[in-house]
């Protein structure tokens, strides 16, 4: 796993500032005012910083903004930064601060003077969130994470404890951003599964089902979709049971299609290297359990993943081939590239089946209609409960994360009708992304609250977010987290 930048809290002391090292952040309002430890710095620095505040430049900086100064006259540090907050800030500007800072300090040693920051153990977690790179597969280099994070602060035991379970969260996003990362190569659906059982280590119970126990189960939508890969599909089960003996869990259902060609409808060359992050829907789910676990969550939450890889060869699905599902209803393939809600929806099938869960929400990376609609935003929030839906985009809103509800209705359902079989697994290019979400509801029981997810334009992207490099984000995971937080933990 990448590498997470340590955190911690110390005692606040602005007179100690001369024999720093590394980096040195103080605080300044937008207004100009210097706290206790600004005002010590700019004694040291023979009024640098009085006469930044001073500037042109300064009038114009934004709330969370990060101005540096290398190098100060009388200081040790190699770098002053500036950070541009007001005394009182919500907690998302004060994680887009931090981010912004982690951002300024590379990975390298920093020292926050925070003072009686409110939103301190926020900042912490902008922080935590941002310092990230993947560099498993590069030559080692000066720019990994080789620093730490000091944040000094007026009640720094109190922060300590704010900021406990953030980190946990902060140890799930690196985690899915991890495996979004990998190459299909090194992530083989095998690799996957090992990575998901190691999390044993942390609480977990997790089982590896394999292709022998999925055919006796009747999983044979999913097998169809790997049934062409040298790989074995597999459907991980991990089970968090934190809330009270035999209470009915959450489920969380995720796509990890670790590579897609398309199969026999094969994908255009131009872009398919992109396919590896197709496995994103179970990255969060797996993200997901890490942090719960980490944060020991006071809920029953069991996350279910189905690994396979869509590749063409002479034992692959056809197109216009029909298959059986758990369920037991037939699908015909009318196109072998619309594979996740096939591995879909057995896997949900099966979680109803075992599980009986108070929720069932199912992530994937399933639709480029979505990207179309909501771009690189928003996810797709699809469900039959308004509760259940108002309370997953409350918590979206809550950690930053977009999400943007959209309809389900008859009409596209009925696009679905095969005349071969129960129905196809398509429906044509008009709502591709509503369509597939209308096949998976046909196989959620009537009394199951559920959410479908669509991340294929949040799970991976080409330029930086305000708390990710570009590339995977890991979206979903804080979402997850205080949905299950607020909704489903005990007292």
């Amino acid at each position: 796993m990448s590498r997470l930048i340590p955190i911690r809290f110390a005692d606040y002391d602005p007179k100690e500032l001369k024999d720093i090292a590394g980096r040195l952040v103080v605080l300044v309002t937008p207004e100009g005012t210097m706290d206790q430890a600004a005002r010590s710095a700019n004694r040291l620095s023979k009024g640098a910083l009085a006469r930044l505040i001073a500037s042109d430049g300064f009038s114009k900086a934004k709330t969370g903004q990060v101005i540096s100064l290398a190098w100060p006259a009388g200081m040790q540090v190699e770098a002053l930064d500036v950070l541009v907050m007001p005394r009182r800030v919500t907690p998302i500007e004060a994680r887009k601060a931090g981010a912004a800072l982690a951002k300024a300090s590379a990975g390298k040693s920093t020292t926050v003077m925070a003072g009686s920051m409110p939103k301190a153990a926020d900042l912490a977690l902008g922080m935590a969130l941002r310092t990230y790179t993947f560099e498993a597969h590069k030559t080692p280099s000066d720019s990994k994470i080789d620093g730490q994070v000091v944040i000094a602060h007026k009640a720094h035991e109190d922060m300590a404890a704010k900021f406990a379970p953030m980190l946990a969260v902060a140890e799930g996003v690196h985690m899915t951003r991890d495996l979004v990362n990998e190459p299909a190569n090194v992530l083989t659906t095998s690799e996957f599964a090992n990575r998901l059982v190691e999390m044993e280590s942390i609480g977990l119970k997790v089982e590896v089902l394999d292709e022998a126990q999925l055919a006796e189960l009747g999983m044979r939508t999913l097998l169809c979709v790997g049934q062409g890969s040298d790989s074995p599909s597999k459907v991980v089960v991990m089970q968090w049971n934190g809330g009270p003996e035999g209470e009915a869990p959450v489920a969380l259902v995720g796509k990890g299609v670790v590579f897609d060609t398309g199969g026999i409808s094969l994908k255009p060359a131009g872009g398919m290297e992109d396919m590896t992050m197709d496995m994103g829907g179970a990255g969060v789910v797996a993200g997901t359990m890490r942090t719960l676990a980490m944060r020991g969550a006071k809920a029953n939450v069991v996350g279910l993943v189905g690994l396979v890889e869509n590749m063409p060869s002479g034992n692959a699905t056809r197109p216009g081939d029909v298959v059986k599902s758990m369920k037991g209803d037939t699908v015909e393939v009318i196109n072998t590239d619309a594979e996740g809600r096939l591995v879909l929806c057995d896997v949900m099938w099966y979680a109803q089946e075992r599980f009986k869960p108070e929720a069932m929400i199912d992530l994937a990376t399933l639709t480029g209609a979505i990207i179309v609609g909501l771009g690189h935003e928003n996810a797709g929030v699809f469900s039959n409960n308004d509760a259940l839906c108002n309370a997953f985009l409350k918590a979206a809103s809550a950690e930053d994360e977009g999400a943007w509800r959209m309809p389900l209705g008859k009409g596209y359902d009925d696009l679905l009708k095969s005349r071969i079989a129960d129905m196809k697994n398509i429906g044509g290019r008009a709502a591709g992304s509503v369509t597939a979400a209308q096949f998976l509801q046909r196989f959620v029981k009537d009394d199951t609250p559920w959410i479908h997810l669509d991340i294929a334009g949040v799970a991976s992207v080409k330029s930086e977010t305000p708390y990710a490099p570009k590339g995977a984000t890991g979206w979903g995971v804080a979402a997850l987290s205080r949905l299950v937080q607020d909704g489903f933990e005990t007292e």
